[in-house]
């Protein structure tokens, strides 16, 4: 209904090696849905074939902190998200909702 597309954001995340653009619609009372945002990391870290420890190494965090993103737990700062996303190539986007 028109009431449910008004209570829903979408999180917008864009493969800069590919142009690809992953769009996941989450419920409006979440700042980010990390269960999704986790899978979709997880998800490109295997597809490029980068293990976690690879990861960790490049992006600089530590090893329980990447692993609690990719199952969707624990509350990481933007600025470690960033530097994970930044190092598998992709960028967040964040918009206003309408």
């Amino acid at each position: 209904s028109e009431m449910c597309i008004r209570d829903r954001q979408y999180i917008v995340i864009f493969d800069k090696n590919t142009n690809l653009k992953h769009e996941k619609q989450i419920k409006s009372q979440c700042v980010v849905n990390m269960k999704e945002l986790g899978k979709m990391i997880k998800e490109c870290r295997k597809s490029l074939k980068v293990n976690q420890l690879e990861l960790l190494e490049l992006a600089g965090v530590g090893i329980n902190t990447l692993v609690a993103i990719e199952r969707g737990e624990g509350n990481p700062k933007l600025a470690t998200l960033l530097s994970i996303l930044d190092t598998l190539g992709l960028q967040m986007t964040i918009g206003l909702k309408s």
